[in-house]
């Protein structure tokens, strides 16, 4: 199992989302990321997380910065779910959310508790459900920010988007002072005075 560190490249692969396939590096592209797994449709807290980043998903948007969720249930799943979403919340979600029934992402993200009797599903012998596990990615790939909750506990996603306008007010001060250093450095044109030579003769004496 992968221990992903603040600064490593996000392990890519391809899955099945709400919105089809999707290959997770060529789907961000040159944006910032935000992925959020849950640990299961249809309940009370995810049910209530999930509507609350679908409303503040035109934040996001402001900050270039995709979103995607994931747990381990099925794409069929997820589009009833999103349906009752839609009805109780009356919002409608317009990011995918990756279904992962073999938990292979789960395992290479290492967001399955796998220590918690809590966190298995009774439904499924020895397969766990999701933590509750935030990643936000930069347009690099590299991880920046990492967050993992107890399934029982929800998460601020506010939070979430405060720390993005840090990393990315952070990115720009970085950049403008790489920027001007190399301007510094740039060496400089000789600075050379053209006198005109003193006239021969006199013009008035013409």
């Amino acid at each position: 199992m992968v221990h992903l560190r603040l600064g490593d490249i996000a392990p890519n692969f391809v899955a099945s989302t709400t919105q089809g396939e999707v290959d997770f590096h060529q789907w961000i592209g040159d944006s910032w990321a935000f992925m959020f797994s849950h640990p299961a449709d249809f309940t009370p807290v995810c049910t209530t997380e999930i509507a609350a980043v679908a409303h503040l998903y035109p934040e996001f948007e402001k900050r270039n910065c995709k979103v995607i969720g994931i747990s381990t249930d099925v794409v069929e799943d997820h589009d009833a779910w999103l349906d009752d979403i839609a009805q109780l919340h009356e919002v409608r979600v317009q990011f995918p959310i990756i279904a992962d029934p073999d938990r292979k992402i789960s395992l290479l993200y290492d967001m399955l508790d796998l220590l918690d009797p809590n966190s298995f599903n009774e439904n499924i012998v020895n397969n766990q459900y999701n933590l509750r596990t935030i990643f936000v990615i930069d347009p690099q790939k590299k991880i920046r920010m990492s967050l993992t909750y107890p399934t029982s506990c929800g998460r601020n996603f506010n939070e979430v988007i405060r720390v993005i306008d840090v990393l990315q007010l952070r990115d720009r001060l970085v950049a403008q002072k790489l920027a001007a250093q190399q301007q510094s450095n740039k060496p400089h044109p000789q600075q050379t005075s053209t006198a005109q030579p003193p006239s021969t003769h006199d013009s008035s004496q013409q």
